[in-house]
């Protein structure tokens, strides 16, 4: 890691789970970290728990990745005044309980869409156009779930349109 020290980083999902685990390791490695989340108090909590002489490392930035001019702001301020992006960790996405078939499910359907394949698009996006401009050596992980390879059946778990999104991350990252 330590070819990685003083690098951008970006985290999207870091208020819990895979991405604040993520977002503090990269912290403490002496990458300049951004923890994308839209509870933002908790990647704030996350950074206060870190040792202090890396707590100036994460960067809690408020950001909803299903909103495409959130994810456009956030990617461009950090871009400006960091000089680029060296990392992206596309990790949020959200399951919804809705079945497919039931009336007025829409709201449910178009937050799991929204974050799950377009929020990860539109990161990458934004991204790649930093990384291509600075030129330098730098990486875009997509974390996604072991449902988007191999969807078993599981006893009253509705999968709805989560483990179609999880298909998508699984093609998106095997055509890029």
């Amino acid at each position: 890691m330590e070819q990685w020290k003083g690098k951008v980083a970006i985290v999207t999902g870091a208020s819990s789970g895979i991405g604040a685990a993520i977002a503090k390791d990269l912290a403490i490695s002496g990458m300049i970290t951004f923890g994308l989340a839209r509870r933002v108090d908790r990647v704030e909590a996350l950074k206060k728990d870190l040792p202090e002489n890396v707590q100036g490392n994460l960067h809690a930035v408020k950001c909803d990745v299903s909103k495409e001019e959130e994810i456009v702001k956030v990617f461009s301020d950090i871009d400006a005044k960091f000089n680029g992006i060296d990392v992206l960790i596309n990790n949020a996405g959200v399951f919804r309980t809705t079945k497919l078939i039931k009336e007025n499910n829409s709201i449910p359907i178009r937050e799991i869409i929204d974050t799950n394949i377009l929020g990860l698009v539109f990161c990458t996006r934004e991204a790649y156009k930093s990384m291509e401009t600075h030129g330098r050596n730098s990486h875009v992980v997509h974390i996604n779930s072991t449902t988007g390879h191999n969807l078993s059946f599981q006893p009253n778990v509705n999968y709805n349109i989560y483990a179609p999104t999880k298909y998508a991350v699984t093609a998106i990252t095997e055509i890029h």
